[in-house]
């Protein structure tokens, strides 16, 4: 049950999110146990971002949830990835980007909790 969010300061054109959501759903396998199937996404675009107090180059916030325990060595990896894919698809450079890892233990989902 993982959940992908991401707030970027650039305007995202329909190609570029359908790109983005395959991608992330490729990525999201480096965490075991993990799979598109469950997949949630999520995109903001055109979000007033500051970094170091500017405002004037392409960056993004992506928050990454997961249902069950922390992974540090698959965040790392997911990490590079998702830095990739925001580079490849929207042109954010990796040190314009932060992505926030947070393991849950409670998930509903269907009426019910897991």
């Amino acid at each position: 049950m993982p959940f992908i969010n991401s707030k970027v300061s650039v305007a995202v054109s329909e190609d570029q999110e359908r790109l983005l959501k395959e991608k992330l759903g490729k990525a999201i396998s480096l965490i075991p146990g993990k799979s598109e199937s469950w997949l949630m996404t999520g995109f903001e675009d055109n979000y007033h971002l500051y970094f170091k107090g500017n405002n004037d180059s392409p960056m993004a916030f992506v928050e990454v949830k997961v249902y069950g325990r922390e992974n540090p060595d698959a965040f790392d990896k997911l990490t590079g990835e998702i830095c990739k894919i925001f580079k490849e698809v929207l042109g954010i450079d990796a040190d314009h980007i932060y992505v926030k890892y947070e393991a849950v233990s409670n998930w509903g989902w269907n009426g019910g909790n897991f």
